[in-house]
């Protein structure tokens, strides 16, 4: 199971028919997705589940739905576990762009961090998942697969936040930072953390 993000809101991509109540489930070779986008951006659907028996063949339709484009990034911790933030677009978000001829999706997600912030030193620990979000360009609807790496450094230098492509900030943030900067980022962000970044303190919770 995974999700496709349409102006935040997540259409649920799985191999169930039923996932509950709530969902509108429509096979996924079937669904008209530009239709499915308006709907969405109109308010009229909220959940969704797109389904295919195969797993493997779930991806595979959904390239045929929408031009594709790829993307490599990376979630960046140092030697005290601060995490690597940009601020862009008045949101908090990671350092991300898109693969380039000949590139393989973790040296794109290597070259992308380092030109978005000007940190060096990196080091790729893991692969973390790819998130899937829908975006507008030229009037067109379009699917952005992003490929997430873990990633090390132990650079504590001067940041140098790429100014072409909107970034303002570059930040490393602690745990309770790290936090805070989520509720001002985007939903597949989210995804790539763990649940205690997610999670609310318990003094900060209303009972």
């Amino acid at each position: 199971m995974y999700k496709v993000f349409i102006n935040e809101i997540p259409v649920i991509l799985t191999t169930e028919k039923h996932i509950g109540k709530d969902y509108i489930s429509i096979p996924i070779e079937l669904v008209r997705f530009k239709k499915l986008i308006k709907y969405i951006l109109r308010g009229k659907l909220i959940y969704v589940n797109l389904y295919h028996p195969d797993e493997a063949k779930l991806e595979k339709y959904l390239h045929k739905k929408l031009p594709v484009v790829e993307a490599g990034g990376g979630l960046v911790f140092n030697d005290h576990q601060e995490i690597l933030f940009i601020r862009r677009n008045k949101k908090w978000d990671l350092p991300k762009g898109r693969i380039e001829k000949n590139e393989t999706p973790e040296q794109a997600a290597l070259r992308e961090v380092e030109e978005e912030t000007g940190i060096s030193g990196l080091q790729v620990t893991k692969f973390i998942r790819k998130t899937y979000h829908v975006f507008k360009r030229n009037g067109e609807y379009r699917l952005k697969i992003t490929h997430w790496y873990e990633m090390h450094s132990s650079f504590d230098g001067n940041f140098k936040p790429e100014k072409k492509e909107g970034i303002t900030k570059v930040k490393w943030k602690n745990f309770a930072k790290s936090q805070e900067a989520l509720k001002e980022s985007y939903e597949n962000i989210k995804l790539l953390f763990p649940n205690e970044y997610l999670t609310t303190h318990p003094k900060d919770r209303v009972s």
